[in-house]
């Protein structure tokens, strides 16, 4: 999925687009900082430079393992001479790169990794990059300050159905006459129930696989894992109350997990979605 973001730097739009929570930077719209008309010509002549070539050459080789670095020694050899030229798109079909993309149609131009996006910039102009970082740092921080928060409401929503689950023990698991020890012992026990149906371990397991790490099990869930381990304690706590066993329990929850989060990874948009709407914040 890609999402689009947009910057405003210094009376231009910056569009950053976004393949696998990575950022992408238009080299065009900061092109239009020194030839609003022609911005294309401007990354062209970029490309041009050996030192250029150098940097995004390095960048690929340190991050791309398809990366053709052998493709770039012709590049590299002509690099300064009058008749030498080099797109984005041919780059990219010679060698294979990742670092910079070209894109036709709507959101279209060249667009490069945050890395390569800002050499760039400090190409084009050193003020003008110090005010793109500024303006990419508080981007990166307001979305972090979005994912605590969506963080947040997933565990508080997961508390609210834990206390329904929990009840549901209580209820129906529970004789009286245990003392606290036991009782402690039967809800870590059903805990462990939804621990296995979602991540095939129990919290014991998972603390031993991740000695000296903080938190437990559930702290390191992904937002997806929450949201089905949230479903998961109202549906427990409904097969409790119906008196089934615990082994059914478990095999009932388990493809119960597998058939939600097949559906929540595999559209994930929705998820996306909501969290633009702020649904999830």
């Amino acid at each position: 999925m890609v999402k689009k973001q947009v910057l405003s730097v210094k009376g231009f739009s910056i569009n950053i687009l976004k393949f696998e929570n990575v950022n992408y930077i238009s080299l065009t719209d900061i092109a239009r900082n020194k030839n609003a008309n022609e911005p294309k010509d401007v990354v062209k002549n970029w490309m041009r430079s050996r030192s250029t070539i150098e940097f995004i050459g390095l960048w690929e080789q340190l991050n791309n393992p398809d990366f053709k670095g052998v493709e770039i020694d012709p590049f590299l050899f002509e690099a300064g001479s009058n008749s030498f030229t080099l797109s984005p798109s041919k780059w990219i079909e010679v060698t294979n790169a990742k670092g910079i993309i070209s894109r036709q149609g709507n959101n279209g131009g060249t667009f490069a990794h945050q890395d390569i996006a800002f050499e760039f910039a400090s190409w084009v102009s050193a003020t003008f990059k110090l005010y793109l970082i500024k303006e990419f740092q508080r981007l990166k921080e307001e979305e972090s300050g979005r994912t605590k928060l969506e963080w947040n409401f997933q565990r508080t929503l997961s508390k609210v159905n834990h206390h329904i689950y929990t009840d549901a023990i209580k209820e129906n698991l529970i004789p009286r006459t245990l003392n606290r020890s036991q009782v402690s012992l039967i809800y870590a026990n059903e805990a462990d129930v939804l621990n296995m149906a979602l991540f095939a371990k129990t919290a014991k397991h998972w603390r031993d696989e991740n000695q000296g790490k903080k938190g437990n099990i559930r702290d390191s869930a992904t937002i997806e894992q929450l949201v089905v381990l949230s479903n998961m304690e109202s549906t427990n706590a409904l097969l409790i109350h119906q008196g089934m066993n615990q082994a059914e329990r478990l095999l009932q929850l388990n493809k119960m997990a597998i058939t939600q989060m097949k559906s929540l990874l595999s559209h994930k948009q929705i998820i996306d979605k909501l969290k633009e709407r702020n649904v999830l914040v």
